[in-house]
């Protein structure tokens, strides 16, 4: 025994150091058409790492391990700017061409719209969500959204030139987030968004940045970033997560779809006639929306599976560092470690469970194309790749931790978020 621990120990070392040594950094230049510019800001999405373009314009990034970064740049009078940056095996030099903002440099007319604060109201409810935690959160500056309803498409979409500034007093940080995409369709009640995050530390005491760190844990455990983590690390078991199934069945109060089409051309092809029409047409309106009804019932429903998926045959090495991850139907994700809270259970994202599960929190991952790439970090590599249900769609932007949140220990005991 204390063989094997003195073994553990020399290789955690080892590794400690390996790890410290292949640090690489991001360099480059922040211009415009001519020149560089000073003072420009430059973040890497998901994290608090950042620094400042010196007078000639560049800068540097230094203690990154190999992964995919986005660099964020952000400069009063132009537009913000982003750009995807691979480190492999050695550090990487870049050159940043800023656009200048001319909705900042002219004077811009604004339309009233009588309906901009509902769709505000709608963003900030499907953006930073509605959690305890999204209680505490406020966007302070929201005249820089730009928002459309699409009412032939039921679609309300949402985008910015600038960044929007999100502060979380219950997590403790200040994000500037660089938004990419929202679209919320009130007919499928599908939200997408995407972006890319910066974490900002709020100024706290002692005692309140002690309630941050409590807040953050509970944040991060269970989360998408947790999982995906720990299934990098084949560690999913240890980690709390039991991943099963959620399979596609046949709906058994639906009949077949060649019967549904048979009864509805049947009716909608009788004549119109008057005198026997009179009686015989409440039947056929009867029958009409029977079978109307059935033709809008889903094909199918989803059933919990009870067998577990080892991670050994959904993930792969898709380069040395991203990995793979492919499946059929859906995966059902429980975190053992939590249970739902009573702020969950009462919203429209709860997960049907047989009598019998415990009240784990279970979230639900549709695949949208073929396969999801991911980071050692837990990053995902294509936010599109993936659509969450349960509790990953319920727990938004005021529950994110930065991509390099390292967490204390997990206690041992559950507790409810």
């Amino acid at each position: 025994m204390i063989k094997s621990l003195l073994v553990s120990f020399i290789l955690l070392i080892l590794g400690t150091n390996a790890i410290a040594q292949n640090t690489f950094s991001i360099s480059g230049l922040v211009r415009d058409q001519k020149d560089g510019l000073p003072g420009a800001s430059i973040y890497l999405s998901g994290y608090k790492i950042a620094t400042v373009a010196d007078n000639d314009g560049r800068f540097k990034l230094s203690n990154l391990k190999p992964g995919s970064y986005d660099l964020l740049v952000q400069i009063v009078g132009y537009l913000p700017y982003s750009k995807s940056v691979i480190i492999s095996d050695k550090s990487v030099q870049v050159e940043l061409v800023l656009k200048e903002n001319v909705a900042q440099l002219e004077e811009v007319v604004v339309r009233a719209d009588p309906n901009r604060q509902k769709y505000i109201n709608q963003f900030k409810e499907f953006f930073i969500g509605k959690t305890p935690n999204a209680l505490q959160c406020k966007i302070l500056n929201p005249q820089v959204l730009n928002v459309d309803f699409d009412i032939t498409k039921s679609t309300l979409s949402v985008s910015t030139t600038e960044f929007l500034v999100v502060e979380n007093k219950a997590l403790g940080y200040r994000l500037k987030y660089m938004l990419d995409h929202f679209e919320y369709n009130s007919r499928t009640h599908i939200i997408y968004y995407s972006g890319h995050p910066f974490f900002e530390e709020l100024k706290a005491s002692t005692a309140k940045k002690k309630k941050y760190i409590a807040a953050r844990e509970t944040a991060y455990y269970g989360s998408s970033q947790h999982f995906f983590r720990s299934l990098y690390a084949n560690t999913t078991k240890e980690e709390g997560f039991i991943i099963n199934k959620m399979v596609k069945v046949p709906n058994p109060n639906r009949y077949p779809e060649y019967l549904i089409n048979a009864n509805l051309e049947k009716i909608k092809a009788v004549p119109e006639k008057t005198g026997i029409r009179q009686t015989k047409g409440k039947v056929d309106t009867a029958l009409l929306a029977f079978w109307m009804k059935q033709k809008e019932m889903p094909k199918t429903i989803d059933k919990f599976s009870r067998a577990d998926v080892l991670t050994d045959t959904l993930v792969h090495y898709f380069n040395p560092n991203l990995k793979y991850l492919s499946y059929t139907d859906a995966l059902l994700i429980q975190y053992t470690k939590e249970k739902e809270s009573l702020a969950y259970s009462k919203t429209g994202f709860w997960i049907f469970r047989p009598l019998d599960v415990p009240e784990n929190e279970i979230s639900v991952a549709n695949l949208t194309g073929e396969g999801v790439r991911f980071y050692e970090n837990g990053g995902i590599y294509d936010s599109r790749s993936l659509l969450y249900e349960g509790y990953w769609a319920y727990e938004k932007v005021a529950d994110m931790v930065p991509m390099d949140y390292i967490p204390l220990p997990k206690k041992t005991n559950s507790v409810e978020k």
